[in-house]
């Protein structure tokens, strides 16, 4: 297959156009909140959180920092605990959080109530593993959308994320991902030149999130914990809940990739293992990954993710042309015009819930649901290679794949520690 064009993988160009297509003829099938909302461009809007952890909390923060008519009105969350966290946090804003105790849920059906209050957005910010659900849960009460990346950990998950986002341009709903360097201007600005032919061909590319990581320290169990409840209160080192730092941490880079080729990969092959996280805490994740993506027309891309302490850091992308090279976010050397982003960039981070609401008010559709679906089945790839030592297609994973990591009991019971996955001896399934 090296080199070979996968006829069901489209061109940059028709892919381009496809998407544009779709946005544009959906946009016309809003719901009656945004077609009463283009005569306003500050029409009020109110919002419903899912999973009030420390990503779902700081999004809250950025989507009140986006826009001075947002609030907040309901929360819902597995873990009443985190709930009083959530309330406690956001008592500095009160004058934007109107949640009541009536608006506030806990449960494993937290995210459908929520979805069924009087919200016009629902932020979906719970670990990974549930989000193919509660996306469905949101889109099925017509709401629109703000959802974290990635979109899911498993195949299963991704078709049942294709499904929802189906649905959702037959609704006529906005969806924006956390994928938030979409909304970064200085990648937006080297992207465009490099679809536009800034280095000529795309022959090659790389990219990198590799280093130390802290942001979520493992979670101790505690006496009284289910299996269940402990590995979701630990749920970045579960890949049935967070798909691997892979698909969790460095889908943020392979995401720009498919971004910028414009078409998911035909295969790939990786490697990877664990070395410093070995520990019960660690749950069974690995802690590095190398894996080489064969996008059509015989492109390589490297793909490298790490977390160790005491290392050296990288989190970028890099591009190469028949004409030049491109960091993207940052500049293209050589080529018909080298370029470098020397404007101002607000902070993505509340850029991307900006851009959701004026699209709401406006009815211009935003919907990056496919897009986050394509990035995470590609670093769901990543994982299942370096696990079994196998390649993987994309026509596999997509449409042949029975690998769905979601529990049948969702319930605090037993649930056994998966294995470290051992290549060779992993099954790809």
């Amino acid at each position: 297959m090296s080199g070979s064009h996968d006829p069901s993988s489209p061109t940059r160009r028709a892919f381009l156009q496809r998407t544009t297509t779709t946005a544009a003829a959906a946009a016309g099938v809003f719901s009656v909140l945004s077609r009463a909302a283009r005569a306003d461009a500050a029409a009020p809007l109110k919002l419903g959180l899912v999973g009030c952890g420390r990503r779902g909390t700081g999004a809250v923060m950025n989507a009140l920092d986006a826009d001075p008519n947002v609030t907040l009105v309901a929360m819902g969350d597995l873990f009443p605990d985190q709930m009083a966290k959530a309330r406690e946090k956001f008592a500095a804003r009160a004058d934007r959080v109107k949640v009541t105790d009536e608006t506030c849920f806990t449960g494993f059906d937290a995210a459908d109530k929520v979805a069924a209050c009087d919200v016009d957005v629902v932020m979906l910010c719970e670990p990974p593993g549930f989000r193919p659900a509660h996306f469905q849960a949101a889109v099925e009460a017509g709401r629109h959308v703000f959802m974290e990346k990635p979109g899911a950990v498993c195949p299963a998950g991704v078709r049942s994320v294709l499904a929802s986002a189906a649905l959702a341009d037959q609704k006529g709903l906005c969806v924006v991902a956390g994928t938030q360097r979409r909304h970064q201007k200085p990648y937006q600005e080297v992207i465009r030149r490099l679809q536009d032919g800034a280095v000529g061909d795309i022959v090659s590319a790389s990219c990198y999130w590799i280093g130390d990581y802290g942001y979520y320290p493992a979670v101790l169990r505690q006496d009284g914990w289910s299996d269940v409840e402990a590995q979701i209160r630990n749920w970045n080192y579960h890949a049935w809940l967070s798909g691997d730092h892979i698909v969790e941490q460095h889908l943020h880079n392979i995401d720009v990739i498919h971004w910028v080729l414009g078409q998911n990969p035909v295969k790939c092959l990786g490697m990877g293992g664990r070395q410093q996280r070995t520990g019960p805490e660690f749950g069974h994740i690995y802690d590095h990954f190398s894996v080489e993506f064969e996008y059509p027309g015989g492109v390589l891309v490297q793909s490298l993710c790490r977390q160790m302490q005491d290392t050296e850091g990288r989190v970028n992308e890099h591009v190469v042309g028949t004409k030049g090279a491109a960091v993207p976010g940052n500049s293209i050397r050589g080529g018909r015009k080298p370029y470098t982003f020397r404007g101002d960039a607000s902070d993505p981070y509340v850029q991307e819930h900006a851009d959701l609401y004026a699209a709401i008010r406006s009815g211009n559709r935003i919907t990056e649901a496919h897009a986050l679906a394509q990035s995470t089945l590609a670093a769901v790839m990543g994982r299942m290679s370096a696990y079994t030592g196998q390649t993987v297609t994309w026509d596999f994973a997509l449409n042949q794949s029975t690998l769905d990591l979601t529990p049948k009991n969702q319930a605090f019971g037993d649930l056994p520690q998966a294995p470290v996955a051992m290549p060779g001896v992993t099954p790809l399934v």
